[in-house]
């Protein structure tokens, strides 16, 4: 049961997990945890940011301009597999003698990863603003 409930509940507090073992490591160090620490540094770093941007921009380019198709897929990727694993579960739930109750277990706790992480990191990156 609280495996069950373990699995759902902490893919959503993965990012502000994350981000505050960042802010502890910072207290105990003393730095600003990858904070520029002055105009220098943060010019430096915005040159790097750019040619970073251009180089993933010459990767990405193409021969002219990408299909409409490709643009979306790539935008609604997440939730095309977020789709799957619930098409699956639905599948493998309402016909557990195809597989048993193991995988049915597994499948629920999938889909209930998928679904918290995304209401999580939405929840998270709304609260953090």
């Amino acid at each position: 049961m609280f495996g069950s409930i373990a699995s759902l509940i902490l893919p959503a507090l993965v990012p502000a997990f994350s981000d505050g073992v960042r802010g502890i490591i910072a207290k105990f160090t003393g730095g600003a945890g990858g904070q520029p620490q002055n105009v220098e540094e943060r010019v430096k770093l915005m040159e790097a940011e750019a040619a970073k941007l251009q180089a993933l921009a010459a990767l990405d380019g193409v021969n002219g301009e990408p299909s409409k198709w490709i643009v979306d897929l790539r935008a609604s990727f997440r939730y095309i597999i977020i789709s799957a694993i619930m098409i699956f579960t639905a599948i493998v739930v309402f016909n557990p003698e195809i597989v048993g109750a193991s995988v049915v277990a597994v499948f629920l706790d999938m889909t209930g990863a998928c679904m918290s992480f995304v209401i999580g990191e939405r929840m998270y990156l709304t609260l953090k603003k």
